[in-house]
């Protein structure tokens, strides 16, 4: 760093981008669903962790819910 440059005074600020940063997980995914996603992330040329979240994200934003229903068994 060069002399001239007095950082000292500088006020510190909160990272307006810290609540866009992602958070990393473990999963289990089953071997089907990975290699869809896979195959899917190479057509398009994105990694498949993107695409997965790219499509969860647009899960988030339609307000989507799954209906799970266990069948009783007769």
């Amino acid at each position: 760093m060069k002399k001239e440059y007095d950082l000292s005074k500088m006020k510190s600020r909160k990272n307006p981008y810290a609540s866009k940063l992602k958070r990393p997980v473990t999963m289990r995914l089953s071997e089907d669903v990975v290699a869809y996603f896979k195959e899917m992330a190479q057509e398009k040329d994105v990694p498949y962790q993107s695409l997965i979240n790219l499509y969860l994200r647009d899960c988030v934003a339609h307000n989507r819910k799954i209906d799970i229903s266990w069948q009783d068994k007769p």
